[in-house]
């Protein structure tokens, strides 16, 4: 279930009651005239099935509560109301099904903006795969995919394009370049300076490393995981699943990828280097293409299920 907070111009309040109370899966409505001072006006709480949050958000925002008044949407841990498991019972569809249009852009717009944070985080997730890729360590290599941030800005392009919101594509798209491209620049400079101090050596690169070196050699499983990784990684943050983005982050080689490039250019070796990169291209074109593909059909089967509706 879902919990809505909604201030209201006095003189709209009518309107929003009504498109809750026509809104089917929707429950506990309370109206309280007055409350609000900040914008001035009405209080209106209710709660609606989750599958039933999309069409109601919708709604209100076309009622242009979003620029005269406020739209607060929360995800509800635990109700116990008969009312509510009639109104779940009552809505299309399943909650873990449902997609919310509005939450998604404005997750994805948050993981996809550039800030110090993000670009910490990737650079220290790069750095951690340098030493998973001179050591041979599989372990190294894992935890550095948990701990980078690139599939925010990933999800961003895929919902941008699927939306039609240029910026938020744009947006994304910067965030995505210019974090890859600061954190395989510091991560060249730490190679250098581990290298210094005899910790990492070019012949340990050059090495066979049998648990790393799928890392530089690219095939058609690259693209087929990224492709699985990346409908995965969409449908955890439709359902509100993101425990499974974990399990997505640790799946594809986008960030070992970026660092063997890294240290593979600090130590000339090209072929490296250059096979990393396109390991890194196609993991990340596949996620792309996988995550539109993801939400097109979302969308397809969402509106669908409308019509079918309106039309019984």
């Amino acid at each position: 279930m879902l919990h809505l907070r909604l201030i209201t111009p006095a003189e709209k309040t009518d309107e929003v009651v009504r498109l809750i109370e026509q809104t089917v899966g929707t429950t506990h409505l309370v109206v309280l005239p007055k409350a609000a001072r900040n914008p001035a006006g009405d209080v209106v709480m209710c709660d609606a099935a989750r599958e039933a949050g999309d069409e109601l958000i919708g709604g209100l925002r076309r009622l242009g509560l979003d620029e005269t008044g406020s739209i607060a949407v929360e995800d509800i841990d635990l109700t116990l109301s008969r009312r509510a498991d009639k109104a779940e019972e009552e809505a299309p569809g399943e909650g873990a099904d449902a997609v919310l249009w509005e939450h998604l852009r404005e997750a994805t717009h948050e993981e996809s903006t550039l800030s110090v944070t993000y670009v910490a985080f990737l650079t220290i997730a790069t750095m951690i795969a340098a030493c998973g890729v001179v050591l041979d360590n599989a372990i190294l290599i894992v935890g550095a995919m948990a701990v980078g941030p690139e599939f925010g800005p990933l999800a961003g392009i895929c919902t941008a394009l699927v939306q039609r919101t240029p910026r938020l594509a744009l947006r994304s798209l910067t965030a995505l370049l210019v974090g890859f491209a600061v954190a395989m620049l510091v991560t060249v400079g730490f190679t250098y300076a581990m290298d210094g101090i005899d910790l990492f050596t070019k012949v340990r690169l050059e090495a066979e490393r049998p648990n790393t070196n799928f890392i530089y050699r690219p095939d058609a499983f690259s693209f087929v995981v990224a492709v699985l990784a990346g409908i995965a990684g969409t449908l955890s943050l439709t359902s509100a699943k993101s425990g499974a983005l974990v399990g997505v982050a640790i799946s594809v080689t986008t960030v070992p990828a970026a660092a063997n490039a890294a240290v593979a250019f600090a130590y000339t070796e090209y072929r490296q280097a250059w096979g990393s990169t396109v390991q890194l291209l196609l993991n990340l074109l596949g996620i792309v293409l996988a995550g539109m593909l993801t939400l097109l059909a979302q969308k397809w089967l969402w509106a669908r299920q409308r019509q079918q509706r309106e039309a019984a």
